[in-house]
């Protein structure tokens, strides 16, 4: 079995046509070699896996061919290259400076420098990862890089190019390497592909791509990864199974139930995928990225922007025309802040589906300054369980109220309840409240079909507690006569939908809170103010809050307007006036004064001025 070597190192180009994606670099160092004009210290920097090693490699092999060719490459036949390409050359040397970064490493380099070359014109010395040296080495190596023999040429190659210190940076000439690109990369594994006979798609290799993003060492090292786990067969399927690269056709599908305002689909999407592995972030990630390909598909000047297969471009065409622009662009916003709070959320999952609820009750007219914000008031999430919600017979009670008896057996009750002694065991006022009872059947169903409302229906069961208190209360015995008839007679044919919701602490504080969290970004401190805040109810119109300076009244002052018409979607539309409260309570412990503060200490402790008196003490000024 022969020895097998990895792509990365199996085609790593050799001249500097077959640099991928750097021409304008490479034609640089090409005129200088074809003009003879060298310089003595060149300095590659760039992302990690771009061809900054390897160009300098191919430099320094360029310099010492004896023959070139006509367009400035190495013959690859002269002793030169032989013994380069065969690893056994002593005109070129390459140093790893993260293990050899010390002072003495760098003096035995001079020491080296100093010797000509045995074959060829220069001595070439590539640094790789220059960076690493320390700050002595640094010092150590200054006069000899400013002017080295005339033999000598130094190549330093490093990732962080800020790390060097500038008086190197001013003695060298500097190339920067910029990252590959996608359709570069896929151009170069096709090449590749058809050398080794392997069938391998075009979205295979673009998820490559994308997946090394923008390192040509990278893609090749998974190419060489999907190659052995497919067997020589890249598909698209197999590539994302492999890699654990979320597919397509869930951004697809989220985006079409967003679009139909599905928000439990929306959450059942994203509960599916965590089932499978991903987190939360890729997901939220993956699905701004898919809105960017949906928006710039919109649009026919910006579709060279995507990059993907013809026929996936025609897949976001087609989903792209079902949107707005200002959807998809409120809609990456949102995904965006989302990725950027969920390190620092402690509930992750909780932060990703409050962006989904937001995403799938969005409509144009949110976002109108371009904040992308989500929805000011949320819309019933579960539309099942609000069909099956038990309705409240209200019409019933209604039609029961008009009277199925004659008058005057209606106010008999009353009259003998009268003239009756009121005691617990007198039998004819059993009898009263049993006709009573029967004459009015709407009160006795009455209690049962308000808690029934108040179980079925949340919050609206408390609007009408009142009402229901005093059903199940019966009428004060010292009200008269005709205040009872007219209780009895009454209250059936009233509808509970008119009566008022009685606005209390705990339903401000709810929608205190909820206005806050719906502050965007940039209004954090006024958001965090108010949820530390515990707002009071002083009337059914107004309300009460209580600052601790006169800077945070002006605040609330300004904001009032805007936070009580907030509040109002959270109140059933009643809207109530802020009053501002500020704490008069001063002290004064940081005064420059003697005698304040001698004032403040005998107010805490009295027996100082005592003390003070009988030792006959002044206090000083």
């Amino acid at each position: 079995m022969e020895n097998y070597i990895v792509s990365a190192r199996k085609y790593r180009p050799d001249t500097f046509e077959s640099v991928v994606a750097q021409k304008s670099l490479t034609t640089t160092l090409k005129n200088a070699i074809h003009s003879g004009k060298l310089a003595h210290a060149y300095l590659f920097c760039g992302p990690r896996g771009v061809g900054k090693t390897t160009c300098a490699r191919i430099f320094a092999k360029t310099i010492n061919c004896t023959n070139p060719t006509e367009n400035g490459e190495p013959c690859n036949q002269c002793e030169s290259c032989q013994s380069f390409n065969q690893q056994r050359s002593y005109s070129i040397y390459e140093l790893d400076a993260a293990s050899n970064n010390s002072v003495e490493d760098i003096r035995s380099l001079n020491e080296q420098v100093r010797i000509p070359p045995q074959v060829g014109k220069y001595k070439v010395y590539i640094i790789d990862e220059v960076h690493m040296l320390s700050q002595a080495a640094f010092n150590a190596f200054l006069k000899t890089l400013e002017e080295p023999p005339a033999h000598a040429i130094f190549i330093l190659a490093t990732t962080e190019k800020h790390k060097i210190i500038p008086t190197i940076l001013s003695r060298c000439q500097i190339y920067d390497f910029s990252r590959i690109e996608v359709a570069d990369i896929i151009a170069h594994l096709k090449g590749i592909a058809e050398k080794e006979s392997i069938n391998c798609d075009y979205e295979a290799l673009r998820i490559i791509a994308q997946k090394s993003d923008g390192c040509m060492r990278d893609a090749l090292s998974l190419f060489d990864q999907m190659a052995s786990f497919t067997q020589g067969d890249l598909t698209y399927t197999k590539v994302i199974e492999s890699l654990n690269v979320l597919d397509y056709e869930y951004y697809f599908r989220l985006t079409d139930f967003i679009l139909e305002k599905k928000t439990a689909q929306c959450l059942l999407l994203f509960n599916d995928v965590l089932n499978k592995g991903f987190e939360g972030n890729i997901f939220i990630e993956g699905a701004a990225s898919h809105f960017r390909d949906l928006l710039v598909n919109s649009d026919d000047a910006t579709a060279e922007l995507f990059e993907g297969s013809t026929d996936l471009r025609n897949r976001y065409t087609e989903q792209a025309r079902r949107c707005t622009p200002k959807m998809l662009f409120n809609a990456i916003r949102l995904c965006s802040n989302c990725s950027l709070n969920y390190r620092t959320s402690r509930n992750k999952r909780l932060q990703v589906e409050l962006t989904l609820i937001e995403l799938s009750q969005m409509s144009d007219s949110d976002g109108e300054d371009g904040r992308g914000r989500g929805p000011k008031m949320l819309k019933p999430i579960f539309n099942k369980i609000v069909q099956e919600t038990p309705q409240a017979p209200a019409p019933q009670v209604t039609q029961t109220a008009a009277p199925a008896q004659p008058a005057p057996a209606v106010n008999n009750a009353p009259r003998i309840q009268h003239q009756q002694p009121v005691t617990p065991n007198n039998s004819a006022t059993q009898a009263t409240a049993a006709t009573t009872t029967a004459a009015t059947p709407a009160i006795q169903g009455r209690p049962a079909e308000l808690r029934t409302r108040k179980e079925g229906a949340g919050s609206l069961g408390k609007m009408f507690q009142r009402s229901r208190t005093v059903i199940e209360a019966g009428v004060p015995e010292k009200a008269p006569e005709a205040e009872k008839q007219n209780i009895v007679r009454s209250e059936p044919t009233v509808a509970p939908s008119s009566t008022p919701a009685m606005v209390t602490d705990a339903m401000l504080s709810q929608a205190w809170t909820s206005f806050a969290l719906l502050l965007p970004e940039n209004e954090r401190a006024l958001a965090d103010r108010m949820k530390i805040m515990s707002p009071k109810v002083e009337n059914p119109n107004c309300f009460m809050i209580s600052v601790d300076n006169q800077m945070a009244a002006d605040l609330f002052t300004r904001e009032e307007k805007r936070i009580c018409e907030g509040m109002a979607k959270f109140l059933n539309n009643t809207t109530m006036k802020m009053n501002i409260v500020v704490n008069k309570v001063v002290v004064e412990r940081h005064t420059s004064d003697k005698s304040k503060q001698y004032a403040i200490l005998v107010e805490k402790n009295p027996l100082v001025e005592k003390l003070r008196v009988e030792l006959n003490l002044e206090v000083a000024r």
